[in-house]
């Protein structure tokens, strides 16, 4: 109680009135006054400032700041406040649990900027242990189309054996992106029956995004990614180049060259 004999608003529901206020104030602001929805981290930036700064200004001397913190050393320390601190210390831990758990929840809504379909592959990339430069890198299978086409069509088999064990779920088993598992990821397998896919693309883009999977996409795939395993670590450099094989072979399109 002030001197003159009225009561004050305490220090710790005062500051957290000048938080609440100035959150509320930026939303007020942006999204009601100027029309455009402020992004989520320009506003945590700007919250951080607002807080560091009422902070800084509550607690200026050491009156101030024990003032401040009054109610909360009451709360801990005054037996007469036991089902009010048990209330608090259940619903804190409870209320940042849920926070935590909203946070890590998916977006399946459509990203605000474009998303590269096929991301501009590195100049080098690693795989199997070596540094593969992309424009060198060639099927070591792809001769034998004009060279033994026998062995080339043994090849292709071999390739739709090791794409049926391992990809048609995703990929589907007539290659149109509707496998089993597909209505479960977002964005969903590529359809490798489009002229937009593999059509457009050189064996060597496509060796590199089989074996690195999603994690070797660039910043540009982002937001959305993609699920594809690494799958380098569970195919063998020779079972990809012949699943390419196949890709091309089943849809009926040819490779693209560098040149």
């Amino acid at each position: 109680m002030s001197t003159d004999g009225k009561r004050r608003v305490p220090r710790l529901l005062l500051l957290a009135l000048v938080v609440f206020g100035a959150y509320f104030g930026f939303v007020l602001v942006f999204d009601v006054l100027l029309g455009h929805l402020i992004p989520k981290s320009l506003l945590t930036m700007y919250m951080v400032f607002v807080v560091a700064g009422a902070l800084m200004a509550f607690t200026f001397t050491e009156d101030g700041a024990r003032e401040l913190v009054a109610p909360i050393k009451a709360l801990v320390e005054d037996p007469r406040r036991k089902i009010a601190r048990n209330v608090v210390f259940t619903a804190l831990p409870l209320l940042a649990g849920y926070y935590a758990y909203a946070s890590l929840q998916p977006s399946y809504e459509a990203p605000v900027e474009l998303r590269s379909i096929h991301p501009a592959p590195p100049a080098r990339f690693k795989a199997f242990g070596k540094s593969h430069e992309l424009q060198k890198l060639e099927n070591p299978y792809r001769k034998f189309e004009k060279e033994d086409p026998a062995k080339f069509r043994a090849l292709v088999r071999e390739g739709g054996e090791v794409y049926i064990r391992n990809c048609q779920y995703c990929h589907g088993d007539k290659l149109d992106g509707k496998g089993p598992y597909a209505a479960g990821l977002n964005p969903t397998p590529l359809n490798f029956q489009d002229v937009g896919t593999i059509a457009q693309l050189q064996e060597s883009f496509v060796f590199w995004r089989i074996s690195t999977g999603g994690p070797g996409l660039p910043k540009e795939a982002a937001p959305w990614i993609s699920s594809m395993p690494v799958w380098q670590d569970f195919l063998t450099e020779d079972e990809i180049w012949k699943v390419i094989l196949f890709l091309y072979d089943y849809t009926g399109r040819a490779p693209r060259s560098w040149e």
